[in-house]
Parts: C-alpha cells; structure tokens; sequence
C-alpha cells in the first residue's frame, strides 16, 4: 500500500503540484530546518559570481515537487548588503524552485564574505554537484585559478581531487569553442575532447570532431583515428578502413544487445572485443552467436 502511494505522489505532474493551493508555504514551513533565518525572495538578488551557465528543466521540476512534498532540506546561502539586500552565494535552483512555487519567503545561511570569498563558495559547491558538464567543471577550475589565484596543487587539495583529474579538465578549455559547445551539449564525451587536446591545428581539429559526429566513433577509434593522422607511416588507407567499419560495429551491436569493439593493426588484421554484464548475459550472447 505504501508503495502505491509513493508512486502516485512520483506521478503528479509539475503543473498539478503548482496548482494545488492546499498545501503551499504553510506546509513547508511545518518541516523543521535548522537554517539562520527566513527571507523574503524578493530582497534576494543573483549570484554574478555563478558558474553554471545553464539549468536542466527536468531537475529543476523533481526539485520544486520534492519541496512540495517534504520541503527544502538545504537551505540557501546569502551575505548581506543592506538592510533590505541579500545576495545569493550558492542555491540558485533552490530559490527558481521556490519562485516558481510562489513562495514569499526561503529559508537562509547568512555568510559574511567578500566578492572573492563569495566566488570561491560558488564555485566550489557547483564543482561537487553531479549534474555539471565537463566543460563548466573546466570553467570552474580555471576561476578558481585565475581570481582565487590558487595553483592546480592548490586547487587539488581545496576540492579533493587528484591533479591529474583537474589538469585534464583544464586541457579541454584548449579546444576549439565549438567542440567545447559539442562536449557542453552531448554530441561528444569528454574522452573525445581529451583525444583532440593535443591537435593544435583547429582545422583538423573540426574535421575530426566532424568524423566523430557522422561516423559516431568510440573514444578508442577517435583516439586511432588521430594516431593515423600524426604518425607518416600509417597508411591512409588504414584510417579509412577504421571509419568504413562503423556501421558494421552499429549493426553488429544492435544484433548482440552488446558493446562491441572492433580494434585493428596497421596490417589491417584486428580482433573484436564483446562486453557481456553477467555469466547469463554471456551466454545468451554466446547463443545469439551460434545461431
């Protein structure tokens, strides 16, 4: 019985969630918190300092219907300007939730701190978030760089990541814009930017993001593809013989319900590699071979 109610509360549409005036600010106010204070929305004002260039609709939605439900369980945090003026640090999407469900007032952390103290809080809660693209992580981190003025060493240490993984995000801001727009908006991965770092040529860079997009290659084929590009020894005709192979890889995927891999040598001889998730998965398709 539980359950069922569970899903009919998962099932309400966002539109029925705003209209209903029955259980507005009064029930979220019920929810114990244990924030500073409450204030009013309208005395709150933007982050300039926000990192995130852009909100995802979906998530957005499951927040505003998971504060009807139970409330904000993070409050926002603001520092002070005035009397009357409070200025958003971190909780951007907390407080569009809130407008858009009409509510007047937002539980608060009040935070003394500067323009920079202000910018480094933002960037360093966005940065943990798991909704960020490759691209606004990069962002993130050379902000931090340049108007923390903190080393990657430093940088490391501050956000708990090795310097290896922050130095790898950094690469990919040496990308052409619109590959950088393509890793941004999913056509690519952040492996296939990572592939291209190194080709300072942004015409060929294009091309091969281009390839990328049309043939749908793996990273493992992108980063082949480049290597044939670079090394003289490498026949041309090797490369295309790795980008003819596509749709036969697309076909032979879509057969096995699996990941496939074709992997091929300068002598155009290869193996072909098939990812299974458990031993029924390999049988099955072990069976799907043999038939």
């Amino acid at each position: 019985m539980a359950k069922a109610t569970k899903k009919q509360v998962l099932g309400r549409g966002l539109t029925s969630i705003l209209k209903d005036s029955k259980n507005k600010a009064s029930t979220i106010s019920k929810i114990k918190t244990n924030y500073s204070t409450e204030i009013e929305i309208s005395k709150i004002i933007l982050n300039p300092f926000q990192p995130r260039s852009a909100f995802n609709k979906e998530k957005l939605e499951e927040l505003i219907i998971s504060i009807k439900n139970i409330g904000l369980i993070q409050p926002i945090t603001v520092k002070k300007l005035s009397k009357n003026e409070f200025q958003l640090i971190s909780g951007e999407r907390r407080l569009r939730a809130f407008k858009q469900l009409k509510i007047n007032k937002i539980p608060c952390y009040i935070r003394k701190a500067n323009d920079q103290e202000s910018l480094e809080m933002a960037l360093v809660e966005n940065i943990h978030r798991q909704d960020l693209d490759a691209i606004e992580i990069a962002i993130s981190y050379n902000r931090l760089i340049e108007e923390i003025k903190l080393t990657q060493e430093e940088l490391s240490d501050k956000i708990g990541k090795k310097r290896s993984t922050v130095s790898n995000y950094l690469r990919l801001l040496k990308l052409n814009p619109i590959i950088q727009s393509g890793i941004k908006d999913g056509f690519i991965s952040m492996g296939h930017g990572r592939a291209m770092i190194n080709i300072d040529d942004e015409k060929l860079q294009l091309s091969i993001y281009e390839k990328i997009i049309s043939k749908n290659l793996s990273v493992r084929n992108t980063e082949r593809l480049i290597k044939s590009l670079k090394d003289p020894h490498i026949k041309k005709k090797n490369s295309k013989v790795l980008l003819d192979f596509t749709k036969e890889k697309n076909k032979t995927e879509k057969n096995l319900d699996t990941k496939v891999e074709f992997i091929f040598k300068n002598d155009n001889s290869g193996k072909i590699i098939l990812s299974f998730k458990s031993k029924s998965d390999f049988q099955r398709i072990v069976k799907k071979i043999n038939e």
